[in-house]
């Protein structure tokens, strides 16, 4: 039997990846880590928690291995599985395992979409033990004091069938995210796109009405990332009300009326 091994450096970060804070977010998650403390990173879709975490790995100078999680996602997934080739087993260890053995910073993205027994195994990880047992090839591997963990996921979308389990939720440091404000959201979308600060100012007005709506026939508002997104194709030469209505309103609804309204309101600006 063979293992594949992990080259930490394609997982690196070599060039700064644009953030702008918003509090002390930074220092607090340095600080967990130099702690050895896993972080919880809470707040709605697009409003920049995977953009901080590659741009706290590029600090930190860690490899980052990130896990979009989803309902299919089993615990192998995660830690690893045996494959068969033509004439050999091969161990392939899962992404987990591979940040702890590479002391790398492993970040679980939506992990209220996993299954619970999947969360599991982060367990150990996650508490002072900082243990990651294999059971499949009877390894505990012990994390280095580099390996750091992170977990992310949206309250917008809680429910009682996807929680997030006491028992995992209290291993770990919060820091809560929310859209940047009016001022900085702006910097944010001209400096993205190039789109020039007024368009950025009129799309950021845009994104607040839409916002607005959320409860009122919108599950969720027009996020960072889609005003990000509109701006480039007007920078590109799209209009700017079809940018908005590619970009903005039919992706946040199939509901023809809330196109309709969301449409109204971007043409109310540009």
């Amino acid at each position: 039997m063979k293992s594949r091994a992990l080259q930490p450096e394609s997982f690196l970060i070599t060039r700064e990846p644009y953030y702008e804070a918003q509090g002390e977010e930074i220092s607090l998650f340095e600080k967990a880590y130099r702690n050895l403390i896993p972080v919880l990173l809470k707040g709605p879709t697009g409003c920049g928690k995977t953009r901080f975490m590659e741009h706290m790995a590029w600090r930190l100078q860690r490899p980052l291995i990130t896990v979009s999680c989803h309902d299919d996602l089993t615990a192998s997934d995660l830690v690893g599985r045996y494959l068969i080739t033509a004439d050999q087993t091969v161990w392939m260890d899962g992404p987990l395992a591979q940040a702890v053995r590479c002391g790398g910073i492993c970040y679980l993205d939506e992990i209220v979409e996993a299954r619970k027994d999947t969360t599991v195994v982060i367990h150990p990880l996650a508490d002072d033990r900082r243990l990651l047992p294999i059971e499949k090839t009877g390894e505990v591997l012990a994390a280095p004091a580099e390996f750091g963990l992170a977990i992310s996921y949206n309250p917008g979308y809680q429910s009682v069938l996807k929680d997030l389990k006491q028992s995992t939720r209290q291993r770990f440091v919060a820091l809560e995210f929310h859209y940047p404000s009016p001022d900085l959201e702006q910097k944010i979308v001209d400096h993205e796109s190039g789109v020039g600060a007024e368009r950025a100012a009129k799309l950021v007005r845009f994104a607040a009405m839409t916002r607005n709506l959320k409860g009122s026939g919108l599950e969720e508002g027009a996020s960072t990332r889609l005003l990000v997104h509109a701006a480039k194709l007007m920078v590109s030469g799209v209009s700017a009300p079809y940018a908005c209505q590619s970009a903005i309103a039919q992706a946040l609804t199939d509901d023809p009326e809330m196109i309709a309204a969301i449409n109204e309101l971007s043409r109310s600006l540009f």
